[in-house]
């Protein structure tokens, strides 16, 4: 049975018959030894066909295919063209070796042809990579210039995935915004203690920990407190009785003195911290932004927070989206669902989405029954949102919406609406808005031409008056000679008339 091997290079695709097969493919250790020995190698392996790229655009397109186990219409024309033909009910006398499993049986679902994908093939292929220039007339430049384009160009598709829905950034932003309310936490606490040796009476009239790290930098010595501090101890607090209540305590306080480097370490100290506190809260908002940008309909519904949460544990978007309802509605709870399994327990009901407030909201007996629908809408936004090209949140508000009604249907008895009628609704609304946006664009589109004729007008217009004036210049030059030649004139005519009566009294 003819034996022949698919290999793709960075150049093309080539076709190899490899004429002793049978008796190398016993152990993967011959074949080892004929692929060292070149002059035995290129007896066995023969070049059948070689289709090369027409482009790198096109290289790239089916590296990216052959990666993700697709057959592309140039792949399967080749192999059909170039393999021998098989009449109908019979079958193929040959079998086609190629590298990736996956790709092979992709190969033989859709075009019957047998193929196989194991260690001697792999050989093989290494084989024909290492000794590639012998079969097709390409330099060694051209090769490694084609293959380092080639990899440069994979790695940069791989990385520039989604442009639009960089989910990375969120899986970066929620770790980062945990960690810091850990950390402000912490030093708070630590600044709150320290400060408290010197005035612990703040510890009780200020329960807000930002507040407090102000307020310490704003009273520093207690001992030195006054009425003048009171505007911007009330900016601080919000309430002037509670900034008088502070006065009156750092007056009657019953700590202890405080030197003043130890003064300034704690003001150095708590001035980071705020620095620290008002950084969170700005990385706060850039996470709102993000999950806007890139995950509308799920914000929409469970928000921001949650919504990135469920993003970083599942790794990116694509991973949410892929999960089915039941996986989403335990995400983060799986812990408690392997315990569960192993001691035959009760499965966990939620995960991550138990900090929605839906779930808070429902009373203990509805709490898995709402999680449950809960996860489902989740389900369905993550895959709008991962899929669909325009970013938009009327999905997200609307199944915000059932579930509010849901909700509402548990508690007090009232029937939902159907997801059709809602779906509708949102559709309606979907297309209302992509008609504003054309409208606007068309709007704007008709404001930039317009202005773009009016300034060729406004260049055009000196460059027409510029032969009027040039022609009006010559007319004022030729006016001018005509007045010098006539000014000229008449003296020469008097001249003339003088002599004329010299020689009539001679």
């Amino acid at each position: 049975m003819a034996t022949f091997v698919l290999y793709e290079s960075a150049v093309g695709y080539g076709l190899f018959e490899v004429t002793e097969f049978d008796e190398i493919g016993q152990a993967v250790d011959k074949v080892q030894e004929a692929v060292s020995d070149l002059a035995r190698f290129g007896r066995i392996v023969k070049l059948t066909a070689f289709k090369p790229f027409p482009s790198a655009a096109d290289s790239l397109e089916q590296i990216n295919a052959i990666s993700e186990a697709q057959l592309t219409d140039e792949l399967k024309n080749f192999l059909e063209l170039n393999l021998p033909k098989v009449k109908e009910g019979k079958k193929a006398k040959y079998k086609l070796g190629v590298f990736e499993p996956k790709l092979g049986s992709i190969i033989q679902e859709t075009t019957s042809i047998p193929c196989i994908s194991n260690d001697v093939v792999g050989e093989v292929i290494r084989g024909i990579r290492a000794n590639i220039a012998r079969f097709v007339s390409v330099s060694d430049a051209d090769m490694k210039r084609a293959q380092l384009g080639l990899a440069h160009s994979y790695s940069r598709a791989k990385v520039k995935f989604n442009v639009n829905k960089v989910d990375n950034m969120i899986i970066q932003a929620i770790a980062l915004l945990d960690t810091l309310d850990k950390d402000v936490n912490t030093f708070v606490m630590r600044v709150r203690e320290w400060y408290s040796w010197h005035f612990p009476e703040l510890v009780k009239i200020v329960n807000d920990n930002y507040q407090y790290a102000r307020l310490a930098l704003v009273i520093k010595d207690k001992s030195s407190l006054s009425e003048e501090q009171l505007p911007a101890m009330t900016e601080i607090v919000g309430e002037e009785a509670k900034s008088k209540e502070i006065l009156d305590a750092a007056r009657s306080s019953m700590g202890q003195d405080i030197s003043p480097i130890d003064l300034l370490n704690i003001e150095v100290f708590a001035a980071r911290v705020i620095k620290l506190a008002e950084y969170r809260q700005k990385l706060h908002t850039y996470l709102m932004d993000k999950m806007h940008a890139v995950a509308p309909n799920l914000s929409a519904l469970i928000g921001e927070v949650v919504g990135a949460r469920l993003i970083s544990h599942a790794g990116s978007l694509t991973n949410l989206a892929k999960y089915p309802a039941s996986t989403v509605q335990i995400l983060g709870a799986e812990k408690a669902l392997f315990r569960a399994l192993k001691t035959k327990g009760n499965t966990p009901k939620y995960g991550l989405i138990f900090h929605s407030s839906f779930i808070g909201r429902a009373k203990q007996r509805n709490k898995g029954r709402i999680s449950r629908y809960l996860a489902n809408k989740c389900s369905i936004a993550s895959r709008i949102d991962c899929f669909m090209d325009t970013a938009t949140s009327v999905f997200g508000e609307k199944m915000r919406e059932q579930v509010e009604e849901r909700l509402r249907f548990y508690e007090e008895g009232v029937a939902p609406r159907k997801n059709s009628n809602v779906m509708g609704e949102a559709m309606d609304a979907l297309q209302s808005q992509l008609t504003t946006e054309d409208k606007e664009d068309g709007a704007d589109k008709k404001k930039k031409k317009d202005k773009k004729d009016k300034r060729k007008r406004d260049e055009a217009a000196p460059e027409a008056e510029e032969p009027a004036a040039a022609a009006e210049e010559g007319a004022k030059k030729e006016k001018k000679k005509k007045a010098k030649a006539a000014a000229a004139a008449e003296p020469e005519a008097e001249d003339g008339g003088k002599k004329k009566k010299k020689k009539v009294k001679e």
